[in-house]
């Protein structure tokens, strides 16, 4: 007995809807990576193609049918990287849905990176919050695609501004104590001033064509290093004193640091075109006020690296 396709039938309001799909789809990811361990990601995926207004609803099966497939493939080796997955699903929308002209797939993800710590060597796992999409469109039989990959990293930055007032109040203080003017400033160089300090988050996303590929773990990279000083989940006291040395030796603004991943950005991925997309932001958590501190930039890399070259 044929079973009737409600979907198929016209709907009594005759519009077109821009996205239609399943939200929250949850799946483990394992990307498998030629010589090393295969990656593992916890993720969601939201699922959205356009409909038209000739039909009462898309079908919502094939969405998962296809997030499956491609699942599978990675697990296999023939995905290259977790915007990829992304990437394969939105493609593999159009032939399932003939009636979409646009697919769209977005997808969070925790990822666990094992790190070591800076001077005991003590290994521990470091959680990171990974986002990627890709947007696909007809074309003739080749769809145009735009896939995107980013994270969200902790970190900790120290304010300039009260480090400069803490420093003030040291030099008078020596000075005081009758300390030569030459030892105040040698003294001052090589220990920083107290401050206060935020708990940072990093975030960094490269919007790119279907045919690039970036590595996750520079973008991660680039985050740690923007900051005043990267943080562990377990710190030997020798661990602790050189994390907070260093991140009141690097004193940075929240401007700063948005600033640093620009600049790196431009370092790590120069073989990008300069339509690529990037957006960056920080948002520093405040110690000593009720606000948070924020500051973003999105721009191709083509106008970044216009400003910055400007500048030198």
């Amino acid at each position: 007995m044929d079973l009737p396709d409600t979907q198929s039938t016209l709907p009594e309001v005759r519009i077109n809807l821009t996205r239609v799909g399943v939200k929250n789809v949850k799946k483990l990811i394992e990307v498998a990576r030629p010589g090393k361990r295969p990656v593992i990601f916890i993720s969601n995926f939201d699922v959205f193609v356009d409909l038209p207004s000739s039909l009462k609803g898309a079908n919502m099966s094939r969405n998962f049918e296809v997030i499956d497939e491609v699942l599978q493939k990675a697990v296999e080796g023939e995905v290259k990287g977790i915007e990829d997955v992304c990437n394969s699903v939105a493609r593999k929308l159009l032939d399932h849905h003939e009636y979409a002209d646009r697919t769209e797939v977005l997808m969070t993800s925790t990822f666990m990176v094992r790190r070591e710590t800076p001077v005991s060597k003590t290994e521990c796992d470091e959680v990171v919050k990974v986002v990627a999409s890709a947007v696909a469109k007809r074309n003739n039989g080749k769809p145009i695609i735009r896939k995107s990959i980013g994270a969200e990293v902790t970190g900790i930055t120290a304010c300039p501004c009260a480090q400069n007032i803490m420093k003030e109040i040291a030099q008078n203080k020596l000075a005081e104590l009758g300390i030569e003017q030459e030892k105040i400033v040698e003294f001052l160089d090589a220990v920083p001033m107290a401050t206060h300090n935020q708990r940072g988050q990093g975030f960094l996303s490269i919007e790119i064509d279907d045919d690039q590929w970036v590595d996750l773990e520079k973008i991660i990279s680039v985050l740690k290093n923007s900051m005043s000083a990267k943080i562990y989940e377990l710190l030997k006291r020798g661990d602790e004193s050189h994390v907070v040395f260093s991140a009141h030796k690097n004193a940075r603004f929240v401007e700063d640091c948005v600033r640093e991943m620009a600049k790196s950005v431009l370092t790590e991925f120069d073989f990008l075109p300069g339509d690529s997309l990037i957006t960056i932001r920080q948002i520093n958590e405040e110690s000593i006020h009720q606000h948070d501190a924020y500051a973003e930039r999105k721009a191709t890399i083509a106008e970044l690296r216009a400003e910055i070259n400007e500048s030198f």
